[in-house]
């Protein structure tokens, strides 16, 4: 029986995002642990975090990190214990941190037991846990391309067939029009959350159900299947959180995955994170920003979901390179446009998460050799298209610097001292040489840092209900350099604007007579102008309230 949800709870709190492997090492195997989480508790407590999504920590063979799981039962050796999971759970709850969990059901290992009995033949009661299918003319039943490989197809020479998979060969999907697979997720989901975690990051779940002779990756299934999980699992706890990567979804798929909470809370949609890749073409194709468009994506999203869904609020997480480098300077002007881009997204409506690192304004490395990528995209991009006319050395590097998945993982810069405090012992992939700049001992010390503005942020966030229930209007929308809206809710209104330029620019807003409050400044700007004037320094953004 469904008991009464609670489906407001979550919604004035910020999520971080926790990337295991790189977080913090408390053992000095150079690898993140649990344990070494739980030390950081306090930490995330102090910058008013309440919600920690969690990569997986599942026993995996890690050749997607994790994302190829062996056993959903148990914690991989790397990260810690069962044991260490549960005092992370009670630890946190402790310090009202809820942790979310990911949750990866599209596919598993091919380590994973089911698929190790699926592998001895047709007539294994395990078979038909996956997509298999006979040649087609001697080669692969279809020509789509798993997102890591050429062929979403793999040839298993055992039993004369290919089985399918949307990444990795060692990723075969689960074959979902068994009803037996929703059986085992759902126990599965139960078995966490009877443990007390507060839901799931479901990965790639929109793909759940798919038809691979399709050649597509959506799945015409994916709302029916949700509904089922959420009623097996999620609506038999009172708070819980849920959250769907879809990338491919629109607003009205994202409205009807979370409008009524029976499938998901919210969605992770990628539209905005497509606007510096040339339509059409892989995140590898590279082009500039175009401010106008960037804005109409965020303009479609909070007028689309408003009063209908929950938007997730976002510009990086372990699949994106770092926000700083991507969207804003990471150079001359890094601490500025890191407060900027976390101005002009925190302000929105929605759920925000920040990516471990971003708090500080952590940046992208410039890898020099392949023999530093530790990705398997990165490494799959690399061999394919190093010999290619159209691309060479010099572009495929271009291109991996700019939006490889290792910007992201490389470790967590605690500090200025050995492997950035990270570890005791050389951490699993390079360390950021610029640790000894940016790093959160130097931003605690620094009343000014880009830490602290993170913290009123969040504070902020839980404060003012403009923030959350306000409705959003784009200003001045085909500005080039100007990113501005208002926020409206009763008899306030709440204006940000953000200069996305490297050069001054001016910027005029009238509010004449009204009482204005500075919220945010990243230029410690103490007042308003009066002409309604604004001269925008490099990077300069605020925030301020109007009565």
């Amino acid at each position: 029986m469904t008991i009464h949800k609670n489906f407001e709870w979550f919604k004035h709190k910020t999520v971080y995002q926790i990337w295991p492997r790189s977080f913090c090492d408390s053992n000095g195997d150079g690898i993140g642990d649990l344990q070494g989480i739980i030390s950081k508790l306090p930490y995330l407590e102090q910058l008013g975090i309440e919600v920690i999504w969690l990569s997986p920590v599942y026993k995996s063979p890690m050749d997607d990190m994790g994302y190829d799981i062996a056993d959903y039962f148990n914690i991989d050796p790397l990260f810690g214990s069962n044991a260490d999971m549960d005092e992370l759970i009670i630890a946190a709850k402790a310090r009202n941190i809820s942790i979310v969990m990911d949750l990866v059901v599209n596919h598993t290992s091919d380590k994973h037991p089911w698929f190790i009995e699926a592998k001895k033949g047709r007539d294994n009661p395990y078979r038909d846990y996956y997509i298999w299918h006979d040649p087609v003319n001697g080669g692969a039943p279809t020509t789509q391309r798993s997102f890591f490989l050429p062929s979403a197809w793999s040839f298993d020479s055992t039993s004369d067939q290919y089985y399918y998979h949307a990444f990795s060969n060692r990723q075969p999907d689960l074959n979902w029009v068994n009803p037996q697979i929703l059986e085992e997720v759902c126990k599965i989901m139960n078995f966490w959350l009877a443990k007390g975690i507060a839901g799931f990051r479901m990965d790639v779940i929109e793909l759940i159900g798919k038809i691979p002779l399709e050649s597509k990756f959506t799945s015409p299934r994916a709302h029916e299947l949700l509904k089922l999980i959420f009623k097996h699992t999620l609506a038999n706890y009172e708070q819980t959180i849920s959250v769907g990567e879809t990338g491919g979804a629109t607003v009205e798929d994202a409205i009807l995955y979370s409008g009524n909470h029976d499938e998901l809370d919210m969605v992770f949609g990628f539209e905005h994170m497509a606007q510096d890749e040339e339509l059409g073409k892989s995140k590898w194709h590279l082009k500039l920003l175009n401010l106008p468009d960037f804005k109409r994506v965020f303009k479609k999203w909070q007028n689309g979901l408003y009063q209908k869904g929950w938007n997730s609020l976002f510009l990086g997480n372990h699949d994106q390179p770092r926000p700083v480098s991507r969207w804003g300077c990471d150079g001359k002007y890094r601490i500025q446009s890191a407060k900027m881009l976390a101005n002009t997204l925190h302000f929105m409506q929605g759920t925000p998460y920040i990516y471990q690192g971003e708090e500080i304004g952590m940046t992208n490395y410039q890898f020099g050799s392949v023999d530093e990528f530790r990705d398997i995209e990165m490494i799959n991009f690399y061999q394919e298209y190093i010999n290619d006319a159209a691309w060479g050395k010099d572009r495929v590097m271009q291109s991996i610097n700019a939006k490889g998945r290792d910007n992201a993982r490389t470790p967590v810069q605690w500090t200025d001292g050995n492997y950035a405090g990270f570890s005791t012992a050389k951490p699993w992939i390079v360390l950021n040489p610029n640790y000894k700049q940016i790093n959160v001992a130097n931003d605690l010390n620094n009343p000014d840092s880009i830490w602290y503005f993170y913290q009123h942020l969040i504070k902020l966030r839980k404060e003012l209900a403009v923030i959350l229930h306000g409705d959003f209007k784009l200003l001045d929308e085909d500005n080039l350099h100007i990113f501005a809206y208002v926020r409206s809710y009763q008899e306030q209104q709440l204006y940000v604007i953000s200069n996305f330029s490297i050069q001054t620019e001016y910027y005029t807003l009238g509010f004449k007579g009204k009482r204005a409050c500075l919220l945010t400044s990243n230029y410690q700007r103490e007042s308003l102008p009066i002409n309604g004037v604004f001269e925008l320094q490099p990077f300069e953004t605020m925030a301020f309230l109007l009565d």
